[in-house]
């Protein structure tokens, strides 16, 4: 766990795990992560993510499978803030962008995209 996330500002915090399909060509995903690389991600977009309670998040990816880790304030309401975030600064631009790489379909926005996983374990 993040330090920050250990202060007394965030005792608690909720975690969602999601997963997308990037497109399956080796060149298309060495792209995609150069462009998640340290400061390129655009400013505007990781503004955004703090503004609707995201407090981390890390993408891995393994072949064409992208696995993101979203950790939240304790009362973060995933659709409503999925919601907000969508109508951020160049968040339509960077969605538009990003979407070359991914197997997304018709589905154009963040929370369509990146689709929520099940938890079925958890050590005790």
């Amino acid at each position: 766990m993040r330090d920050y996330l250990k202060t007394p500002n965030y005792p608690t915090f909720k975690r969602y795990c999601k997963f997308l399909k990037l497109q399956d060509d080796p060149g298309l995903i060495e792209k995609y992560k150069q462009i998640h690389g340290p400061g390129m991600v655009w400013p505007e977009i990781k503004q955004g993510m703090r503004e609707v309670g995201i407090l981390d998040m890390e993408i891995y990816i393994h072949d064409n499978h992208a696995f993101m880790i979203m950790e939240t304030v304790p009362d973060f309401d995933h659709d409503k803030a999925m919601k907000e975030l969508a109508s951020k600064p160049r968040q339509n631009e960077w969605e538009s962008f990003v979407s070359q790489f991914q197997q997304a379909g018709s589905r154009s926005d963040t929370p369509e995209k990146w689709e929520v996983m099940e938890r079925i374990f958890l050590l005790d």
